[in-house]
């Protein structure tokens, strides 16, 4: 067990990244076709192929899931892995080749480092071919290398986040996990403590309570479509495709508990919900334990974050 997402049979992660100019994408591999579902709750999203997988639409299992850095131009790395797989032969056969379904969401990251550096068709490649079934990488890399939060005084004040995964198996065998890139403009709080982790700064560094700073108009003018939380939860369940997107419903209330605001009108936040048919469980039991490994994999997000982009971290706060 290696407590991130790929502990799911069938899972492989992949990343690819830009150090410099602070962006990049990851890519969820299916080691075969699998169910897949999905929740948009955001009100400014960045995505590619979510209609599809709507249960009333003809196809119900997909190749891969793409989260990229970008904003809507990060989309493009969606389309490299595509490549990948059709160069293996590895998509929906329509009877004139094979069709990958690669559904994909994108965060605002453009802020940071160089914004005419984007996730490209190239990057989205590299990181299909890095999928494995290693322990995930957290913290500065995939789309979690240009992520930041607590938005609310001007993005000088904010922070460095990044990318988290964790996962739960049970006794019978089941398995979740959840992968997320934490773009948000709220903070993200530990759910147990109350702990704020990371959020907007005041002048003095202080870091404060962005629902403190909305009550009292507190806060900087936010252009719109500037964050994003995007993730996605897996098991090894088996899952109808409505099923599915029942579970990335519930998941959303992973993210809630962990960031806040969340779902904003400046947010896009989605969350893909993919099933690997293997287990008999109970939707309900799914979507619960997929809305805990979510809220877990936030804080790990913010936790493994470094400073970068002359944003400081969780880090930089609570480990210097």
């Amino acid at each position: 067990m290696t407590g991130t997402i790929v502990d799911v049979p069938g899972v492989l992660v992949g990343h690819a990244h830009n150090e410099e100019t602070l962006t990049g994408c990851s890519v969820i591999m299916l080691e075969k076709p699998s169910v897949c579902g999905v929740d948009v709750r955001g009100s400014a999203p960045g995505t590619r192929e979510t209609d599809l997988l709507d249960p009333v639409n003809l196809v119900s299992v997909v190749h891969a899931i793409c989260l990229s850095g970008g904003s809507a131009y990060g989309l493009d790395a969606a389309t490299g892995v595509m490549q990948y797989l059709e160069e293996r032969g590895i998509g929906l056969d329509v009877g004139y080749g094979v069709v990958p379904i690669v559904p994909a969401a994108v965060l605002f990251d453009l802020a940071v480092g160089d914004y005419r550096v984007r996730p490209d068709r190239q990057m989205g490649y590299e990181a299909a071919q890095a999928a494995s079934r290693e322990t995930v990488a957290q913290g500065n890399v995939g789309a979690g290398t240009g992520a930041s939060v607590g938005k609310l005084n001007g993005f000088g004040n904010a922070m460095k986040s990044g990318l988290g995964t964790a996962s739960v198996i049970l006794p019978n065998g089941l398995v979740v996990g959840a992968i997320v890139a934490v773009n948000a403009v709220g903070h993200v709080v530990d759910p147990q403590s109350g702990t704020i982790l990371a959020g907007p700064r005041d002048e003095q560094g202080t870091i404060r309570d962005s629902l403190e700073m909305m009550r009292k108009h507190a806060f900087a003018p936010i252009p719109p479509g500037t964050n994003t939380t995007i993730a996605v939860v897996a098991s090894n369940a088996r899952l109808s495709k409505a099923e599915a997107n029942k579970v990335a419903q519930m998941a959303h209330d992973g993210l809630a508990r962990a960031i806040r605001p969340i779902h904003t009108m400046y947010d896009g936040d989605t969350v893909f919900a993919v099933a690997t048919d293997e287990i008999e469980a109970s939707v309900d039991l799914v979507g619960a334990l997929s809305t805990d490994v979510l809220a877990e994999a936030v804080i790990q997000a913010v936790k493994h974050a470094e400073e970068a982009g002359g944003l400081p971290s969780y880090r930089s706060y609570f480990q210097a």
